[in-house]
C-alpha cells in the first residue's frame, strides 16, 4: 500500500497536481455528476435582482401545444393565453421523427435550469435592461448554442428510444460532458451536469407524451423546477 501510495505522490509531482487538488477537483466532479441532499437551495440564478419582471423567464406557465388537424406536413402551433407564439413548425427532415415539438426541450431547460436564450426570443423576454446579457447572454450566438444543444441531444435520444428507459443518474457522462463543452463561456456553464440531465430526461417525458398524443398543456414551475404536460383544456 505504501508503494502504490508513493507512486500516486511521484506521479502528481511528475504531472505538477497535488493529491489534495486531485481530490478537491474529484470531489467536484462527483457533486456535479451526482447530486446531494438540499442542492436545489445552492443552485445559482440567472435573474439578477435588478432584472425588470417584464425581462424575466415567468416563474410560472402553461402553454398549449397541439398539431393542426389534416395539415401536410404535420405542422404544430404553440399558444399561451390564447397567442399564438414562435413559428409554425414541421419536421424538415426526409423521415418523420417529430423535431416539431422539439421546443419542449427549450421549456424545460428554462423550467429547470433557468436557462433557455431560445425561450426569451420566444416571450420577448430578453434583459435588455443590461447591454452586454442582451448582446451575449441572450443573443443570437447563445440562441444558436442552445439550438445546438437541443439537436445534439435529441439525435442521441432517437438512437435510444428517446431515452424512456433512462432513469437519473444513468444519462450518458460523455454526452453531459459534451454539453458542458458547448455551453463554455456562457452564464449556464455553471449548472451541475445532473441538473442537465434532469432537463433532458424531463424535457423527453413531455416530448414523448406529445409524440403519442399530437397535442398536450405544457406547464412549467420555475421555483419548483418542474415541467408536466396533460391533455389540453
Amino acid at each position: 500500500m505504501e508503494n502504490v501510495f508513493q507512486m500516486l505522490v511521484d506521479i502528481s509531482h511528475g504531472c505538477g497536481v497535488t493529491l489534495s487538488s486531485a481530490l478537491i477537483k474529484n470531489v467536484e466532479k462527483i457533486s456535479s455528476r451526482w447530486p446531494q441532499d438540499g442542492m436545489d437551495g445552492e443552485l445559482i440564478e440567472f435573474e439578477a435582482s435588478e432584472t425588470p419582471s417584464f425581462e424575466m423567464l415567468p416563474s410560472k406557465m402553461e402553454i398549449e401545444i397541439f398539431e393542426i388537424e389534416g395539415k401536410a406536413p404535420p405542422t404544430v402551433i404553440q399558444r399561451i393565453n390564447g397567442i399564438n407564439i414562435g413559428d409554425r413548425l414541421t419536421d424538415n427532415i426526409e423521415g418523420e421523427d417529430f423535431y416539431r415539438f422539439h421546443d419542449v426541450f427549450h421549456y424545460a431547460y428554462a423550467a429547470i435550469l433557468h436557462w433557455s436564450p431560445v425561450t426569451r426570443a420566444l416571450l420577448k423576454s430578453k434583459r435588455k435592461y443590461d447591454a452586454k446579457k442582451d448582446m451575449n447572454e441572450d443573443g443570437a450566438r447563445a440562441i444558436l448554442i442552445e439550438e445546438g444543444v437541443s439537436t445534439f441531444v435529441f439525435n442521441v435520444a432517437k438512437r435510444n428510444e428517446d431515452f424512456v428507459h433512462v432513469q437519473a443518474g444513468d444519462l450518458s457522462y460523455d454526452l453531459l460532458k459534451m454539453i458542458s463543452s458547448l455551453v463554455e463561456g456562457y452564464e449556464v456553464e455553471k449548472c451541475p451536469h445532473w441538473l442537465w440531465e434532469r432537463a433532458i430526461l424531463e424535457g423527453f417525458k413531455v416530448f414523448r407524451y406529445l409524440k403519442e398524443h399530437r397535442a398536450g398543456l405544457v406547464v412549467i414551475n420555475g421555483p419548483a423546477r418542474t415541467i408536466d404536460i396533460g391533455p389540453r383544456s
